[in-house]
C-alpha cells in the first residue's frame, strides 16, 4: 500500500504542467505556439527566458523530489527508481492534460540528479557540448539521454538505475519523434547562441 502510493504521488506531481501555468503568466499557450510542446525549450521560445528558466527549474524539481522522499522514506531500490519512472511519466502523459504532456528531458535530469549527481554532471558536459556543435536542443536531448546510461554502464551502477534510464532514454526518443523528423528534413528549429547565427 505504501509502495502504491509513493507510485501516485509521484506520478500526479510529475502531471503538474508547469510550463504551461508559468506561460500562462505572459497570456501564452506553449501547445498553440512554436513546437507546441509544455516544456522549458518551447517556452523559453514563446514567452522569454524567465519563464523558460523557471519551467526547467519546477520540472526538475518534480523529477528530483518524488525519487528523493521515495529514498528517504526507506523505499528500496526498485521503489525508489519506480516513483523516477511514475514522475517522468506522468510529465509526459499528465492527467491534468488529457494525457498531452512534454518530452519529459527535464524531469529525467532531475530524476537522475537524485540517484546519481556525477554521472548528471558528465552528461549535461556531453549535451552542452552537441549543443554547441549543432545548436540542436532535440539532437542534444536524445543523445545524451543515451550517453547517460552509456556512462551508467561504464561505471557499473546498479541495474536499477541503469533499467530505468535506459526506459527513459527510450521514451524520450520516442516523444522526439517529430524533432527526429524535422532533422531528417533539414527543418528543425536551432537554438541561437549569443553571438552566433
Amino acid at each position: 500500500m505504501k509502495v502504491i502510493l509513493f507510485l501516485l504521488v509521484s506520478y500526479l506531481l510529475g502531471s503538474v504542467p508547469f510550463g504551461l501555468l508559468l506561460a500562462r503568466l505572459k497570456g501564452r499557450d506553449p501547445r498553440l505556439e512554436g513546437s507546441g510542446n509544455i516544456g522549458a525549450t518551447n517556452v523559453l521560445r514563446v514567452a522569454g527566458k524567465t519563464l523558460g528558466l523557471l519551467t526547467l527549474l519546477f520540472d526538475t524539481a518534480k523529477g528530483f523530489f518524488p525519487v528523493l522522499l521515495a529514498s528517504k522514506m526507506g523505499g528500496d531500490p526498485w521503489t525508489v527508481a519506480a516513483c523516477g519512472l511514475a514522475a517522468f511519466v506522468g510529465h509526459l502523459y499528465p492527467i491534468y492534460l488529457r494525457f498531452r504532456g512534454g518530452k519529459g528531458v527535464a524531469v529525467a535530469l532531475g530524476v537522475f540528479l537524485a540517484i546519481g549527481p556525477f554521472f548528471v554532471f558528465l552528461t549535461t558536459v556531453f549535451f552542452f557540448l552537441l549543443l554547441y556543435l549543432f545548436r540542436y536542443v532535440s539532437l542534444a536531448s536524445i543523445c545524451s539521454s543515451w550517453f547517460f546510461s552509456l556512462v551508467l554502464l561504464l561505471f557499473r551502477a546498479p541495474e536499477t538505475s541503469l533499467l530505468l534510464s535506459l526506459i527513459v532514454a527510450a521514451l524520450i526518443t520516442f516523444r522526439h519523434r517529430a524533432n527526429i523528423d524535422r532533422l531528417l528534413r533539414g527543418k528543425e528549429h536551432k537554438i541561437f547562441l549569443k553571438g552566433g547565427a
